[in-house]
């Protein structure tokens, strides 16, 4: 008879267990055996509980959107003009939380997953129009019609700088993210 409860405490352990594991191997080259073992159960739970790797792996990518998530509308509750908004959202992008190395990797496997799972790609299409979204509405006050472009390439930034970190080529850390891409906006803004 199974344990009442211990559905959602087993299903946190797979998804903590599935970043941790693509962290040790930057790569989704990790089984569902390995992920299992690493939070303490059998495969065949781990199938029991998401049916695959890439339900598991997707469920993990949810659960590091959902933490992304609490921490910007947290900074943004917090950020009284727009100009502090703006750097709020930056900032959460950048926080120890979200700009760990095992979190990096998923990131950087969620990106290649996306070109051929629909629902990886969906999940990103929703993260990309909240992140542009969010930043837009920061900018309009400050730069009128030219706030989406701006967005856009903020965004692109992010993605970039965890790009870059994900594959060892110019690791940064949070500070010299942020202050990258907020730099690059204020150029940006002295330009127009």
């Amino acid at each position: 008879m199974p344990k009442v409860g211990m559905k959602p405490i087993r299903r946190e352990a797979l998804v903590k267990a599935t970043i941790a594991e693509i962290g040790r191997t930057g790569s989704l080259d990790v089984t569902v055996s390995q992920i299992a073992k690493r939070a303490g159960m059998s495969s065949a739970l781990a199938h029991h509980y998401f049916g695959g790797k890439e339900q598991i792996f997707l469920a993990a990518m949810r659960h590091i959107l959902s933490i992304y998530g609490a921490e910007v509308r947290g900074a943004l509750s917090m950020a009284d003009t727009d100009q502090a908004r703006i750097e709020a959202i930056i900032r959460a992008s950048f926080s120890t939380t979200n700009f760990k190395q095992e979190v990096v990797s998923a990131w950087l496997n969620f990106y290649v997953l996306a070109q051929s799972s629909n629902e990886a790609k969906r999940l990103l299409r929703v993260y990309q129009r909240r992140i542009a979204s969010n930043l837009t509405y920061s900018l309009r006050p400050l730069v009128g019609e030219r706030a989406s472009d701006l967005a856009y390439g903020m965004a692109a930034l992010v993605d970039g700088i965890y790009l870059r970190t994900g594959l060892g080529a110019n690791a940064s850390n949070p500070d010299n993210a942020v202050s990258l891409v907020l730099s690059w906006l204020q150029s940006e803004r002295l330009s127009e």
